[in-house]
């Protein structure tokens, strides 16, 4: 009992527990996220974002300060979204929701307001395009808890505002995924949409599988992590939005599950037994965000056979952690900094800034399966390429031929 009194009296935070492994890894997790956010939310929310976030980039060409604003923001909700979605409940984690998704709220409302400082930039063709796209995914992920408590004006202002990404014609590239995104949402809004977009990016995507499990982006095969950043996860959920309101694809959402899973699958053999993955490709200062498809295949229960919770969570909880406690990782103010382990600037391709970074929220998305699932409530248990080199069993891999 006293060891009780003595541990309240130290004024433990909501994100200390003493419950499984797990629910540490979640409590971590939350706590990271909610980091990662704050310099974000707490300032768009109150029209100090322009103000306040510093830019840093490798290219000193003003259109990167006019996108880098809404990269932040888009990309963080798509992130934060599946957890918000969950909604307030009388638990510590309920009532911290209730702050967050009032904070996202307040700041959609001034970012697509065009008398607002903080008026986000979506009427610049190009990187406008990219960032609502990630917007637009955050939002779908979070129908009853975003979309739903819009107002009208928030509501109204967001249509325009997405409907001036239109400006931008995407190349042949994965970019197609972000007008086919945003034509999503505003079908989803409005009830009409450019629908050609969104079938000419699944049409495309069909044409450029190269096989188990794995897209081109474009006609050639980059061996980056744009199909896990962008491809599979836009891609399953256009595909499940279109079914959902009973629109024909020539892509099924069936075939493009089984692919996205064995990517997954994929992924999480390939990393480490320190928590560590190639450094490959471009965009690595996303870091961790390269796990979304991962992320996004455990929180739709939709993982493998042979790949099980446990072993996907310790791998996340590890990788986040690893990059997150590397030293230089934010600024003194809170910021995310260009980098994988702490800050290495010269990683930044020239459309890397400041705001980009926040795609690694993307790897959060198992935030969005509650506390008392079973994901947060099986025992620990390594990853394939750990158990491999503690001599273990493991099972063998198989390509998909589809």
């Amino acid at each position: 009992m006293k060891k009780i009194i003595v541990l309240l009296c130290m004024g433990f935070s909501f994100f200390t527990t003493f419950g499984s492994s797990g629910l540490k890894q979640r409590k971590y997790l939350i706590n990271t996220l909610i980091k990662i956010a704050d310099p974000v939310l707490v300032n768009l929310s109150q029209n100090t974002l322009k103000k306040n976030m510093p830019v840093e980039s490798n290219n000193g060409r003003e259109s990167i300060h006019n996108s880098t604003y809404l990269e932040g923001f888009g990309r963080l909700v798509a992130g934060m979204a599946p957890w918000l979605e969950l909604g307030p409940d009388e638990s510590s984690e309920g009532k911290l929701r209730v702050k967050y998704l009032e904070l996202v709220l307040k700041s959609l409302k001034n970012g697509v307001n065009p008398n607002s400082p903080d008026y986000l930039n979506f009427h610049q063709p190009g990187q406008s395009l990219v960032d609502a796209a990630f917007l637009s995914q955050g939002l779908l992920r979070a129908p009853n808890q975003l979309l739903a408590k819009l107002d009208a004006e928030t509501k109204s202002n967001l249509i325009k505002a997405l409907q001036l990404t239109r400006k931008t014609t995407p190349g042949q590239s994965n970019w197609l995924l972000f007008s086919g995104m945003v034509e999503t949402l505003l079908l989803k809004l409005t009830g009409t949409c450019e629908q050609s977009k969104i079938d000419y990016a699944i049409q495309k995507h069909a044409e450029w599988y190269k096989g188990d499990g794995v897209y081109g982006d474009g006609k050639d095969f980059h061996f980056d992590y744009y199909n896990s950043f962008v491809i599979h996860p836009m891609l399953f959920e256009i595909l499940e939005q279109m079914k959902a309101m009973n629109v024909s694809t020539n892509l099924s959402l069936e075939l493009q599950s089984k692919r996205m899973v064995r990517y997954a699958e994929i992924q999480e053999r390939m990393i480490s037994p320190e928590a560590t993955y190639p450094i490959t490709g471009r965009s690595l200062a996303y870091r961790f965000g390269n796990l979304q498809a991962l992320s996004l295949v455990a929180q739709r229960k939709m993982l493998p056979h042979g790949v099980s919770e446990g072993q996907v969570r310790s791998l996340l909880y590890q990788v986040i952690k690893r990059q997150m406690e590397a030293s230089g990782t934010f600024t003194k103010d809170g910021w995310l900094r260009l980098g994988i382990a702490g800050f290495q600037p010269e990683i930044g391709e020239v459309y890397i800034s400041t705001g980009s970074l926040y795609l690694c929220s993307e790897a959060f998305l198992i935030l969005g399966l509650p506390a008392n699932d079973s994901f947060w409530q099986v025992p620990e248990e390594d990853w394939t390429a750990k158990k491999t080199y503690k001599g273990l069993s493991i099972p063998i891999d198989h390509a998909i031929n589809d």
